[in-house]
Parts: structure tokens; C-alpha cells; sequence
């Protein structure tokens, strides 16, 4: 048996939502498929959002990305269009049942890249005690948020990729339109509006903050009675399970800047892509069919800790269940995120544009001068890519 063996190298990112699913369910495909033998490595949250997807492809057969790299795949020819290796009945399903746009957020160019294992966006992270021993309630206007800060419990995860992040958040609540030409990112009221909000926000925010990631921060949060609210931070359900961590954060609907207009959000999650390079993409595919299968997805994926890139599990009463109400109180958050371009070249501004604004959030200096920087960076790295 072991001459027929065919072994599959995966990569993943290092968190319970993102490692332990992805070896769980390779346990049981194996078990289902004796002949076939699925590891899993992992790499920190930064290395997910860094590491080339061209250099991956080349050492792993299977790979967890983040959308924005579907045009990249698309003009290099690093993964396995996913047309090549599964069913138009399976591939609608997953269309049918996505979580807001996490499933198209993979399709560039008229192929799919990867299958929406995970959905997630920015919502807000509280805790109902703390909230409650202030007199306090959950925030629903921008007013309502600074009044918490007031009381000195604000949270809020503020690393040069998450005051980008919130700051097209912010954009996007307002009912700003991101990136409508090649010259700038955003109108100049708008960006300096947003700006402005942020560095409002952020005086309110303990400096700590500004060197943590969303995990980081929910660690804090659900680990001491410092932090009552948290605006935008990427909703992680174990969070809301009970034993999970000493306290449970509960999540749900975002600030409203604008009377009439829902907060919005930049669409997160990851995706289950094959590699270009894998030798064996039949059974790649399989096992990515296997991942994503609704009940695969209700069941192991969850119950190992993952966050379901298929519908039916966050509609589920077991799963919501589990997490206090975590996916039905995101889930109109997730339905009306917005997607991030994707074209080959865009990260390269993504992983450059929260510099000036967390220098500027942090250390001072002009809404004005940190807006021109950033569309610098914008019309430099990506606009030509455009």
C-alpha cells in the first residue's frame, strides 16, 4: 500500500480557525481515501498577508489564500483553475451558498481560483458585561462609539495593514466610492473625513494597540476586563465559544456614519486553492470538493474551530448555537462587504499604504499631507497594474 501512497503538502495560517480545520478535515479524507495523506503546515497572520503565493505554489500542493491574490494567479498561471478539476453543479452550489461575496471574491479573469472555506469581514467585537457594569450600550453611531472611548474602553487593532483596512472602511460606511480612477483612491473630502475619524478614534485607544493584530487584540479582550468595545476587528467565532477563551466576546453589526446607510466593511476570509505545480491535482480537488462540501463545513470544519465559508453553516442553529449567536448577528455585516481590488500588483499598494497613516495616527502630522501619500503609493505601485 504504501508504493500507491500519494502525499499532498498543504500551507495554512497559524490560528485555531485557520490550522486545526484544515488538518481535521485531512484526517478524515484520508480515512475516507487510505491511499492519500494530506500535512498541513501553518504561518503567522503578517506571513499570510505577505508571502508571495508564486513562492508557495512552487514548495505546497494545496494553499489558504486571501482573495486579493485571485488576479495575480490569474496573470501568472500559479494555481489550478478550479473549472479544470471540479463540477459546474458544485461550483454553483458554492455560488448559491456563499457568504456574501467570499465565493465570487476568488473569480477573476472568468476562472475560479480557490473555494471560500472561510468568510469573514470587520464587524465589532464587545463585551456585554463590561458594557452593561458601564451603563453603556452597543454602539450604533459614530457618536455612540466616542462615548465609550470617553470612558476609556476602546479597543481596536491598529497595525499598518489594519488602519488601512479601516480607514476604506470608513470610506465605504460613508458612502464614499474606493478606488474610481487611477489617480487617487478615494475624493479628497472623503479621504480627509476619514482621516480625520480615524485619528479622532485612535486618541481614545490605548498606544498598545497600535502594535497588535486583530487576534492579538481579541486575546486581550477576552482575557481581561480592559476593553469593552472593539469598531472593526475581523469577527473569529472561537472567540464566542465557550472554553475557548476565559471570557466570551460576542460580535455583530457595525457603526453607521451616515443616517439611512449601514456601516461596510472589507471582505475577508480565505480560500482553498491548488497549486499549478501539484502533481497530483485530481485528488487536490477532491479533497478541496471534500473542504468545502456544506455538510464538511457544518460539521468538522466547525467543530474544529473553523469559521464556514458556506452559507448553511452560518444559518445553522447547532453552529450559532455554539458561538453566541455569532454567525446570524455578522452575517448582514458579511452580506454587504465589499471586495477589495484584485487585479495582479494591487497588494503591493495594500502592503505599503498603512504606513503613513499609522505614522500619522501615531505621531502626528497633516490629514492632508498622509492622504497625498497615500495616493502617491496608489498611482506608484498599482494604478499602472490597473
Amino acid at each position: 500500500m504504501s508504493n500507491n501512497l500519494t502525499t499532498l503538502r498543504g500551507i495554512t495560517w497559524s490560528h485555531s480557525r485557520g490550522f486545526t480545520p484544515m488538518v481535521a478535515t485531512a484526517q478524515r479524507f484520508s480515512e475516507l481515501n487510505p491511499n492519500v495523506r494530506i500535512t498541513w503546515e501553518k504561518r503567522s497572520l503578517q506571513e499570510f498577508a505577505d508571502k508571495p503565493i508564486a513562492d508557495l505554489a512552487k514548495a505546497y500542493d494545496l494553499l489558504v489564500i486571501d482573495h486579493p491574490w485571485s488576479g495575480f494567479a490569474a496573470a501568472s498561471g500559479v494555481l489550478e483553475p478550479l473549472q479544470n478539476l471540479l463540477s459546474d453543479e458544485f461550483l454553483a452550489d458554492q455560488a448559491a451558498n456563499s457568504v456574501g461575496q467570499s465565493h465570487k471574491s476568488y473569480e477573476y479573469d472568468g476562472k475560479q481560483w480557490a473555494l471560500a472555506i472561510d468568510a469573514a469581514t470587520p464587524v465589532s467585537a464587545y463585551r456585554k458585561d463590561l458594557l452593561e457594569a458601564n451603563g453603556l450600550e452597543l454602539p450604533k453611531t459614530w457618536e455612540d462609539l466616542i462615548e465609550v472611548g470617553k470612558k476609556g474602553l476602546l479597543a481596536c487593532s491598529s497595525i499598518p495593514l489594519d488602519v488601512y483596512g479601516n480607514f476604506l472602511n470608513l470610506l465605504a460606511t460613508d458612502g464614499a466610492e474606493i478606488f474610481a480612477n487611477s489617480e487617487e483612491v478615494v475624493e479628497r473630502e472623503a479621504g480627509l473625513l476619514a482621516l480625520e475619524r480615524l485619528k479622532e478614534m485612535m486618541s481614545y485607544i490605548p498606544e498598545r494597540f497600535y502594535e497588535m493584530n486583530p487576534i492579538a487584540a481579541l486575546e486581550e479582550m477576552s482575557q481581561e476586563d480592559c476593553c469593552a468595545y472593539n469598531p472593526y476587528v475581523y469577527g473569529y467565532s472561537n472567540y464566542g465559544r465557550s472554553g475557548y477563551a476565559k471570557k466570551i466576546v460576542n460580535f455583530g453589526e457595525v457603526i453607521s456614519t451616515r443616517e439611512g446607510l449601514p456601516g461596510r466593511t472589507m471582505l475577508g476570509g480565505t480560500g482553498l486553492a491548488v497549486s499549478g505545480e501539484c502533481q497530483h491535482k485530481e485528488i487536490a480537488g477532491q479533497y478541496a470538493a471534500f473542504m468545502a462540501a456544506p455538510a464538511t463545513q457544518r460539521e468538522i470544519a466547525f467543530y474544529s474551530g473553523g469559521q464556514p465559508g458556506h452559507r448553511t453553516a452560518w444559518e445553522s442553529d447547532e453552529c450559532n448555537a455554539f458561538t453566541s449567536n455569532f454567525f446570524r448577528d455578522t452575517l448582514p455585516v458579511l452580506d454587504r462587504a465589499f471586495v477589495r481590488p484584485r487585479y495582479a500588483g494591487y497588494l503591493e499598494f495594500q502592503d505599503n499604504a498603512g504606513f503613513p497613516i499609522h505614522d500619522f495616527l501615531k505621531k502626528g502630522g497633516s490629514a492632508a499631507d498622509t492622504l497625498d501619500a497615500v495616493n502617491a503609493l496608489y498611482r506608484e505601485k498599482t494604478a499602472v497594474n490597473a
